[in-house]
């Protein structure tokens, strides 16, 4: 029996210093040294020999049990650290090769021309603040002076929701919300909002059915319409050059009495007359004027109060300062329009 244990032991020695893969040693493991294992059925002849020759094969079958058992251990660590090893060069990184360029995004100049136009009124002490989109017909019109049955209402193409509540058509809601909440005849207000506005209309190159404004207004003791024309001249050459010029032009809001439709000089011809200004060397902007007393009177306010207000298209004002020709490309998600906008971000 003992001859039979040596030659399982050299057997199994043999095998386990040629196993290539974990997966082989773990079989050879189990072939003899698992509870089936050929040694365990050597071992129940045990009871078929003398007392004292089984003292002897039972502490030899120990010591080639203990063996094998570290001998497997040690194979396991050896073939792991062969296999990480292979892996590692494989996986390696070769630092020679060129590194990938990143496609890295940039700000939508729609949003660029809002935060531009945003910084210049917070260096003025205008608040900044972003209404609701969906809105009562309350505070979108009733109480900017557009009572129901107005013919103005018409000019709005508005989206109705319910009979009461709507996307608003301009961001001038905040202006009404804004007066309704004065608590004194000479608190100083002065706030712009922004944000997406909504009308009926059909598509193209220069109208859109939801675009974005930035409105502002400013009330405060003995504002006159003097102080306006600054505030406009002052945005204008801000946005667009110190040598812009403006001109304003007589027209009708019903919330600003006088009003005025905003123009400057053209951006490309400087004045001189081109096919983008018509040859008229100006270019509309903006509309503003004088908050209507009625407005005031609309909102619960004193009608004697003084304070201007102004609309600005932020995708008129994008399409001027960056020569863009067709309003769709703000929104078609082109990555090669978009690209261009990174020198200005």
């Amino acid at each position: 029996m003992e001859k039979e244990l040596e030659l399982l032991f050299t057997t199994a020695t043999e095998k386990i210093n040629a196993a290539t893969t974990t997966a082989e040693l773990a079989a050879l493991q189990l072939e003899y040294l698992g509870k089936k294992s050929i040694l365990n059925e050597l071992l129940k002849k045990m009871k078929d020999i003398s007392h004292e020759e089984r003292l002897t094969v039972g502490k030899r079958a120990n010591v080639i049990k203990t063996t094998l058992t570290e001998l497997c251990k040690a194979k396991k660590s050896e073939l792991e650290n062969v296999m990480a090893m292979a892996m590692f060069e494989q996986e390696k990184i070769d630092l020679s090769l060129p590194g990938y360029n990143l496609t890295l995004a940039t700000k939508h100049p729609l949003n660029q021309v809002i935060d531009e136009i945003s910084q210049l009124f917070q260096e003025l002490g205008y608040d900044i603040v972003f209404g609701t989109e969906v809105e009562d017909d309350e505070y979108n019109f009733q109480r900017l002076n557009l009572p129901i049955g107005h013919p103005a209402r018409d000019m709005q193409d508005t989206f109705y929701i319910t009979k009461n509540t709507l996307l608003r058509t301009h961001c001038t809601n905040m202006t009404a919300r804004a007066i309704s909440q004065m608590k004194r005849k000479d608190e100083i207000v002065a706030m712009i909002s922004t944000g997406n506005t909504y009308r009926r209309d059909d598509d193209d190159a220069t109208h859109s059915h939801q675009f974005m404004q930035v409105d502002g207004f400013l009330i405060a003791p003995h504002t006159s319409f003097a102080n306006l024309k600054w505030t406009i001249q002052y945005f204008c050459q801000r946005m667009f050059g110190e040598n812009t010029k403006i001109r304003l032009r007589p027209s009708f809001f019903p919330f600003t009495e006088p009003s005025v439709e905003v123009d400057v000089t053209c951006v490309n011809c400087h004045g001189q007359g081109c096919s983008i200004c018509k040859q008229t060397g100006w270019i509309e902007i903006m509309g503003a004027g004088m908050i209507n007393p009625l407005v005031y009177q609309a909102c619960g306010q004193d009608p004697d109060l003084t304070g201007f207000a102004f609309g600005i298209g932020i995708e008129r004002i994008a399409m001027i300062k960056y020569g863009i020709d067709d309003i769709r490309r703000f929104y078609t998600n082109d990555v090669r329009f978009l690209e261009q906008f990174k020198k200005f971000d």
